[in-house]
């Protein structure tokens, strides 16, 4: 598979530990990038860079979180030090909360405002900031690719997950503001992309859309239903999509949202 330039590129992939994340981590790798793990958790991103070092790529681990703008610093600085360059940013953590998710015997006035504004820290600051951190290193080159992670949630109406809802619209918003703030200031060599994923399953939506028998849920079989493509999507298969947009392949593409799928938000449901 063609890797359009990217083989010696370094990329920082945050919530590079989680199932997207190291999927999307294990796609750039596999075509020549030399990919950063960033997460939280040391014995988690430990096993993310063995998975893509025993593929035969090149990884490295970096503890941080993404809300800690000193500890994103000292990340970005010993990646410098180590690979010399940063190419590209994916910004692939975040995640929801209980309190702020409405379930069916619940109602919006139920909602937990100290968990909504933690779900909006983690999905949009949790992008931000990573964005200023890595994208200040970046722009000094005057080149780079930022993508970042959108979801269905933020085009459609998706019952009971407001927060998610709302801090995923905002990365939409952030992705255009950015995508024309970097190549106004900065130059054309500095892009900013996000990729809308449909439904995968992941650790913390498994329960929701699966049962321990592994048959659907009702939630899960209403949103096979509204699928075109009549499945959950593979994390796998991020990895296209994600590798176009950090190619020079997508040098003349900036500012968009790419829904990867399965046809979900193109169904009206009839």
């Amino acid at each position: 598979m063609p890797n359009h330039g990217l083989d010696g590129k370094v990329a920082v992939i945050t919530g590079g530990a989680g199932v997207l994340g190291s999927a999307m981590a294990m796609g750039l790798a596999k075509a020549g990038v030399r990919v950063a793990i960033l997460s939280r958790t040391a014995s988690k991103v430990e096993q993310a860079v063995q998975a893509i070092e025993s593929a035969g790529g090149t990884a490295m681990p970096l503890v941080a979180d993404v809300l800690n703008q000193e500890q994103l610093v000292t990340a970005r600085d010993q990646l410098l030090e180590t690979w010399g360059q940063i190419d590209i940013l994916v910004n692939a953590a975040g995640g929801n909360m209980k309190g702020a998710t409405i379930m069916p015997s619940q109602n919006i006035f139920d909602l937990s405002v100290s968990d909504f504004q933690k779900v909006t820290d983690l999905n949009l600051k949790g992008t931000v900031m990573p964005s200023l951190v890595f994208g200040e290193a970046m722009a000094k080159g005057g080149q780079g690719s930022i993508v970042n992670i959108s979801s269905m949630a933020a085009q459609r109406v998706i019952t009971r997950v407001v927060g998610y809802s709302a801090s995923k619209a905002a990365i939409d918003n952030f992705t255009r503001w950015m995508a024309v703030e970097l190549a106004i200031k900065f130059g054309e060599g500095m892009r900013v992309n996000a990729i809308a994923p449909g439904f995968f399953i992941g650790e913390q939506n498994r329960r929701l859309l699966l049962n321990e028998d592994n048959t659907l849920t009702e939630r899960g079989q209403m949103i096979v239903d509204h699928t075109p493509m009549k499945r959950f999507g593979e994390p796998e298969e991020l990895c296209g999509t994600l590798n176009w947009l950090c190619s020079e392949g997508a040098k003349f593409v900036t500012g968009i949202v790419v829904p990867v799928d399965g046809g979900f938000s193109a169904f009206s449901g009839i």
